[in-house]
């Protein structure tokens, strides 16, 4: 059995009077559990709007592959804003949905906000980026409106890496601005490609301004398809040179309608950029405003 000292009792119980007699400091109870503070429900991450991304642009936003950067610093996308899908619909918009069609239409509205002047009449382009599926069960229901400069839309052009942002970019004049194109013919003499050039220099084509298509305008495929988007461009181009859209304007004036792609136009992008097209001649100046002596009636 083993034996205790006087002096260890002593310790011992003095030790036990100390922490049963003493006092808590005010405001303390004592108990280490019941004074902390409940830990909130965990947030889904929504990411910020007004921020550059030096990565291209993804149909799904990670987190842990979300590093912004200063949009002076070299990058490749600009968020502009950042919206939330209405109603708390229980699963992921699929493409082609009313949900995902109307995401774009509103990243569409803020983007022309964002950057001073419709979008479309710079080399932009503008993708709607959605959460991960599990971050979508975890409760995020936001989705990211992305624009990006391209080097050219009326081709396949390549994504630009900016050094400076889009805010009011489209607002005064800028290179970034659709304007003036050498239009390059095939053998068949139909529009190859359109090549920017100079509107103080010859060309033969200038973009005019875009048509956004109703919803129940299909993506044109056959020949057929394209009547309505060469009325409504020709009717752009009306408007831009300051002359009427009346019959005669088709014997003044060729026409350039130019949609986004099949998948873009599926989820929800009804923008068609507008050319005209001087078929058979070149000028060495915009013809914004040029009235009819600038496109007279042509007989041959």
């Amino acid at each position: 059995m083993r034996r205790w000292s006087l002096r260890s009792l002593a310790l011992a119980g003095a030790a036990v009077l100390l922490l049963a007699g003493c006092g808590a400091p005010g405001g303390v109870d004592g108990d280490l559990v019941d004074d902390w503070p409940a830990f909130g429900q965990p947030e889904a991450f929504t990411p910020p709007a007004g921020v550059c991304l030096a990565a291209d642009f993804a149909e799904t936003v990670y987190l842990s592959a979300f590093n912004p950067v200063d949009c002076t610093a070299p990058h490749r996308v600009e968020t502009v804003h950042v919206g939330a899908f209405p109603g708390d619909p229980p699963a992921l918009p699929a493409a082609g949905s009313a949900e995902l069609r109307a995401a774009y239409a509103e990243c569409d509205a803020k983007a022309t906000g964002y950057v001073g002047g419709d979008w479309r009449a710079g080399r932009l382009w503008l993708g709607v980026a959605l959460p991960p599926a599990s971050a979508w069960s975890g409760g995020a229901r936001w989705f990211r409106c992305d624009l990006t400069e391209l080097t050219s839309v009326e081709s396949n052009g390549e994504v630009v890496s900016r050094t400076a942002g889009l805010r009011d970019a489209l607002k005064a004049d800028s290179p970034l601005k659709l304007g003036c194109y050498t239009a390059k013919l095939d053998r068949q003499r139909t529009i190859e490609e359109l090549v920017a050039a100079s509107c103080t220099r010859p060309h033969s084509a200038e973009f005019v301004g875009a048509w956004r298509a109703p919803e129940n305008v299909a993506y044109p495929v056959r020949d057929r398809d394209w009547a309505r988007f060469y009325d409504e461009c020709r009717n752009q181009i009306g408007r831009y040179v300051g002359l009427a859209d009346d019959p005669n304007l088709r014997f003044r004036v060729g026409v350039v309608a130019v949609p986004g792609k099949a998948a873009q136009w599926k989820a929800g992008d009804r923008g068609v950029r507008c050319y005209l097209w001087l078929s058979d001649r070149t000028v060495n100046r915009s013809l914004r405003n040029a009235g009819a002596a600038a496109l007279p009636i042509r007989t041959g």
